[in-house]
């Protein structure tokens, strides 16, 4: 299996698997839109784990990579508030959290031209994991609702059940996925020139040139001229595409703020 740091939870077994033949799928803005980080620190935020102002931060980081995709210096920032926030909570209190989040706000945030793409997949006997920097524990919940094979994920350090602010590794991010991708590879005895990967950022460059059929899912402006340049097929799933959804955008942040709020004063309750 792929080194302790990248988890390779198993979620479902293929039926009459293709030999040698699988996919990969990022999530955030690949097979989801926004950033599922965040939505599982909105709903710790409803549970009163932090405040309004970093609860804001965070929101803010969300309109950013809906807007414009992936940033490195929002994604380390959002890992270390995360991890921050993490301590002392246990692993189960996540699991369950995951299964809510889910329910709540990643359900209605999938793509379904990218739930098509991996559904075709599985129809024709590929393993479909998916490959995230997502906190393993909640890629284990997308992966299974979704019915997909298993994930791997970022996995944070875990001592007598509780979460204690550190990573196993590093996130999994980056060529950090094309070194994950090949351990799978390695003990399914799988050839990555008939497999297939997925994602929307340039950071995922090493996982896509690691397969045979690299596929760009709403892509960042970089991603879409290195595709382009290279005729990799590109799917963009964001309704209208930049111009006609800059206002959702705005609206969307708008929203986010406004519900974090609207949480935020149900935690406090009423002033006397």
């Amino acid at each position: 299996m792929p080194e302790e740091k990248y988890v390779a939870v198993v979620t479902r077994p293929v039926a009459a698997p293709q030999p040698g033949e699988a996919a990969f799928f990022d999530v955030d803005n690949t097979l989801m839109r926004g950033a599922s980080l965040f939505h599982v620190a909105r709903k710790m935020h409803q549970r009163g784990a932090f405040t309004l102002r970093q609860a804001a931060g965070m929101a803010w980081k969300q309109f950013k990579f809906v807007a414009r995709g992936e940033n490195m210096d929002d994604v380390h920032a959002v890992r270390d508030s995360a991890l921050t926030l993490a301590v002392g909570i246990s692993v189960d209190d996540i699991k369950a959290l995951g299964e809510e989040v889910y329910d709540e706000m990643i359900a209605s945030r999938i793509w379904p031209g990218a739930k098509a793409l991996a559904e075709q997949h599985l129809r024709v006997g590929r393993r479909v994991w998916l490959v995230t920097a997502t906190p393993i524990e909640v890629a284990t919940v997308i992966s299974t609702r979704l019915g997909l094979t298993g994930a791997l994920g970022t996995v944070g350090e875990v001592s007598d059940g509780m979460y204690t602010g550190r990573l196993v590794g590093d996130i999994l991010h980056g060529s950090a996925k094309a070194v994950a991708v090949q351990a799978i590879a390695d003990e399914e005895a799988l050839d990555l020139k008939r497999c297939w990967a997925y994602s929307d950022s340039y950071n995922d460059i090493p996982l896509l040139s690691l397969v045979g059929h690299p596929v760009a899912i709403n892509p960042d402006s970089r991603l879409r001229r290195h595709a382009r340049d290279r005729n990799w097929p590109v799917y963009d799933f964001r309704a209208g595409r930049r111009a006609a959804t800059f206002g959702l955008k705005a609206a969307t942040f708008g929203g986010v703020v406004y519900g974090l709020w609207k949480g935020f004063a149900r935690f406090r309750g009423p002033r006397a």
